[in-house]
């Protein structure tokens, strides 16, 4: 259920749990190439090669980390300040955007596609902060 009186926090909670499971597909191949670690397990000296879409998994993982640490005081003080149709959108919209470019960048989607959605995620950012400072 959607709640209405603090969207800014509904779309927060959405983009951290997607950042949280961003690393899930790498461990899966990890797993899927080395196997299940045993007690006596430690990384291999010269693991083998990662598939090149669990890479760029890593990649998105760690893009949508730096960019949560952005976000999220924005969209914390957005709700704090009171929720408005401006950054409601702009929650929601960078939502979307960073799922967007997290499954252009493991599926290896061209570069334009993935810095469009970076940067529409960015423009939101954006917004949030000069509603935030327009309405203190």
């Amino acid at each position: 259920m959607i709640d209405t009186e603090s969207p800014e926090l509904l779309w927060l909670a959405a983009t951290v749990l997607l950042t949280g499971v961003l690393w899930v597909p790498y461990v899966g191949n990890r797993f899927r190439e080395l196997g299940p670690p045993n007690w006596s397990w430690f990384p291999l000296p010269d693991p083998p090669q990662r598939a090149p879409w669990a890479m760029r998994a890593v990649q998105a993982h760690v893009n949508a980390v730096e960019n949560l640490v952005l976000f999220a005081p924005l969209a914390l003080a957005a709700h704090v300040i009171g929720p408005s149709a401006v950054t409601a959108g702009a929650c929601r919209v960078y939502f979307f955007t960073r799922l967007a470019h997290a499954l252009g960048t493991i599926a290896g989607v061209p570069i334009p596609f993935r810095t469009a959605a970076f940067l529409i995620g960015f423009a939101c950012e954006l917004i949030l902060g000069f509603a935030i400072l327009l309405r203190s």
